[in-house]
């Protein structure tokens, strides 16, 4: 079935990045926005757009809501983005039964994933190793104790129904998890609605690497290379970089080919992210599966020359892969930069409002994701990302250079953004020299104390209106 029309159950930049994609292949757009997000860029955007609801993230999660809006908008599909209702198997099912295309894998395959025990015991089916831990879920705190004991401290409390960095304790000791325990419960039931939670070894200081695939109905599975996740603050992503500069062939070989076997393990289809903690001797733990598009997919995009979206309607449609894994080559290197609203200087405190002037970064190799403009409100209901700024290059070398010059280029007034911070980042020695891991962000403490410089236009305006103002006295 070709779709000819599709909903965005989702806001903000991806439905942007999916309302483009859909434009090329000729494919009608649908937004939905609520009342916080009526002058959103996906809303000017998409071919149509319509009101589910007030200002707050409620309208984004109505699952039966918004398959109600694609059947009486006479959409054939939906996307969900990323966030949301994207790993949420309720989407797919009323999907399913409303005869709209899904654009994601199965509510079978969400739900299995999503459980991390479940997802854990597929690994170990499918010949993938797996972080020591728990053999299933642990009931209470007394069961946490015995279990850590013979797993070996430190531990990662982990929520089984998690994602996204949340619901998730490291435990150096017993009284660090009967501390942590409760908290990680509580934080469990009311993100995921599920108290399930499990223990797995801690890895400490990993490199956090990830491998794209894209799978077909057709029973084709490649994979994209890999992505390095490992700058990161709290477990929330800042920096991604593809391919990572931390890793030789030989390992990517072994991860790519781990990635593409996890996914036939569990039928999977569409596009999806197997995740991957290596250690500082390059032993490789499986730590979950992405049932959904990526934040971090355009560095992946830019390194082998394939648009993920337009595989992701493509297979929804029924349609094979474009692309065998012999056609996926990588050329050169990429990363990318989320711009979030957020005060690096204040313990990265939301800094939403409007934005007075924003000047977006261009030149070779310059690819920028967002949802900004001058005049824009940034509505304080929803996600801190505002922009994510994509750069490439053919050498890791030029790809600082040119990272250093676009970061330069762009400008967001009227609200404060992580830019700063990643410039920071990029002049540091160690990451310079491509020597960083999951601690980074941590250990490196002195990176927040930067200095603002005012722009260069800024100040040869205020040199001029002082030169002026002299000449009159």
């Amino acid at each position: 079935m070709t779709i000819k029309k599709v909903l965005i159950a989702n806001r903000g930049e991806i439905a942007v990045r999916i309302v483009r994609a859909c434009a090329e292949m000729g494919i009608k757009s649908v937004a939905v926005y609520t009342d916080s997000d009526q002058h959103s860029l996906h809303v000017k955007k998409a071919d149509e757009a319509y009101n589910i609801g007030p200002a707050s993230v409620a309208g984004y999660l109505n699952a039966h809501r918004i398959a109600n809006l694609a059947v009486a908008t006479g959409c054939d599909a939906v996307h969900p983005g990323y966030g949301f209702l994207s790993e949420n198997p309720q989407l797919p099912d009323i999907c399913k039964r409303r005869r709209i295309r899904f654009i994601g894998p199965s509510a079978t395959v969400i739900r299995r994933m999503g459980d991390k025990i479940a997802a854990r015991q597929a690994m170990i089916e499918a010949g993938i190793p797996v972080t020591p831990g728990s053999e299933g879920n642990v009931n209470d705190v007394a069961e946490a104790l015995v279990c850590a004991e013979q797993i070996g401290y430190p531990v990662m409390l982990k929520a089984t129904s998690g994602g996204g960095g949340r619901g998730i304790r490291r435990c150096s000791d017993a009284a660090d998890l009967k501390r942590n325990y409760d908290r990680v419960v509580s934080e469990a039931t009311k993100a995921f609605g599920s108290a399930e939670v499990f223990l797995e070894k801690c890895i400490d200081n990993p490199l956090h690497i990830e491998v794209q695939i894209l799978a077909d109905s057709h029973g084709n599975v490649i994979h994209l290379f890999e992505r390095d996740c490992s700058i990161q603050r709290r477990h929330q992503k800042l920096i991604e970089i593809a391919p990572s500069p931390q890793i030789d062939n030989t390992l990517r070989k072994k991860l790519g080919g781990w990635a593409v076997a996890a996914a036939k393990a569990v039928e999977y289809e569409n596009a999806g992210t197997v995740e991957f903690l290596v250690d500082k001797d390059k032993n490789c733990y499986f730590m979950e599966m992405n049932t959904r598009l990526q934040v971090e997919h355009p560095i992946t995009e830019q390194i082998t020359g394939i648009d993920i979206v337009r595989e992701q309607i493509r297979v929804a449609s029924g349609l094979k892969l474009s692309y065998q894994q012999k056609d996926v080559k990588k050329r050169g290197y990429a990363m990318e930069f989320r711009i979030n609203a957020e005060d690096p200087r204040n313990d990265f405190l939301p800094s939403f409002g409007r934005i007075t002037r924003y000047f977006a970064p261009g030149g070779p190799g310059v690819r920028t994701d967002g949802a900004i403009y001058t005049g824009y409100e940034i509505p304080p209901y929803y996600d801190s990302l505002c922009a994510k700024l994509t750069v490439w290059a053919l050498t890791w070398d030029e790809l600082l250079d040119r990272a250093n010059r676009a970061l330069n280029d762009i400008a967001v007034y009227g609200i404060k953004t992580t830019i700063p911070y990643h410039l920071e980042i990029i002049k540091s020695p160690e990451f310079r020299a491509a020597r960083f891991d999951t601690s980074f962000v941590e250990t490196h403490p002195e990176l927040v104390n930067y200095s603002i410089r005012r722009p260069a236009r800024e100040l040869a305006a205020a040199i001029a209106a002082g030169i002026a103002a002299h000449m009159r006295h």
